[in-house]
């Protein structure tokens, strides 16, 4: 796992969105994993400026997104389906057919969640996996005591996700669907590359459990540990309660790949 500090969230956002179109250009072809949150949606905004003024091309690129909740259709202003094409999917030549969500409405959910694995595995699985972290340590929605060798699932979703959720349900945690297919922890760690990237200080103490902390099932972003390819992008807010920073910032400062990135902005 590779740890690099910005300043803040526009910084940390805008070398997410370079690390990305750096994916994309090197390998036109490529399979990108992607999520959602606001987070996400300035660093999709980011790669609509590139595709608009520097024509980046997204027309060979096939995405999977990491979930869906389970009861919404893709017309529904709520769904992930709806978000992908507001804030990403409408805006650049991405191919409709080429853009994968999991169909929250499908009438058998557990069918729907091995399909859509099976989908993912037949593209030659994931080369880049965008990520965010959720207040509990959910990755996807790999809740607290998800299995750390889970695969794409119908999943209960927990009280906190839930709660963190509720503002695009009316500030109502009672309207937010209790449950949600999810890509699985395992799923996310046969990625090629893991990106995530953690901004503000609500998600300082559980960044760094999941970077200084045990692997554990409580803390589902802690897997990442175990990933051969992890890059982790933090403002210097989510990074506040690290205790290794002495060590991330000589990284920062010697690392040939992490310098490169500095260097980008």
């Amino acid at each position: 796992m590779k740890i690099l500090i910005r300043p803040d969230a526009a910084s940390a956002r805008t070398v997410a969105a370079h690390v990305l179109k750096r994916q994309i250009v090197k390998k036109p072809a490529s399979v990108l994993g992607l999520a959602t949150g606001r987070t996400m949606e300035a660093i999709y905004k980011l790669l609509v400026t590139e595709h608009r003024e520097s024509n980046l091309d997204f027309s060979s690129v096939t995405t999977f997104n990491l979930d869906e909740y389970i009861g919404l259709d893709a017309a529904n202003e709520q769904s992930y389906h709806y978000y992908m094409q507001e804030h990403l999917f409408s805006k650049v030549n991405v191919s409709p057919n080429s853009t994968h969500v999991p169909n929250g409405a499908a009438s058998d959910v557990d069918a729907e969640a091995k399909n859509y694995e099976a989908a993912i595995a037949r593209a030659g699985g994931i080369d880049l996996q965008l990520l965010g972290l959720g207040q509990n340590g959910h990755i996807g929605f790999n809740e607290p005591l998800s299995s750390l060798n889970c695969r794409t699932r119908a999943i209960t979703l927990a009280q906190t996700t839930l709660e963190q959720n509720a503002e695009m349900f009316g500030g109502n945690p009672d309207s937010v669907p209790s449950r949600a297919i999810t890509m699985g922890t395992a799923t996310i760690l046969e990625s090629h590359m893991a990106l995530m990237v953690v901004t503000g200080p609500a998600k300082a103490q559980i960044a760094a459990q999941m970077i200084e902390g045990p692997v554990t099932a409580a803390v589902p972003g802690s897997a990442l540990q175990y990933h051969p390819s992890c890059l982790v992008i933090l403002d210097e807010d989510a990074a506040s309660a690290l205790a290794l920073r002495e060590a991330i910032d000589w990284q920062m400062k010697h690392d040939p790949e992490l310098m490169a990135l500095m260097d980008c902005l």
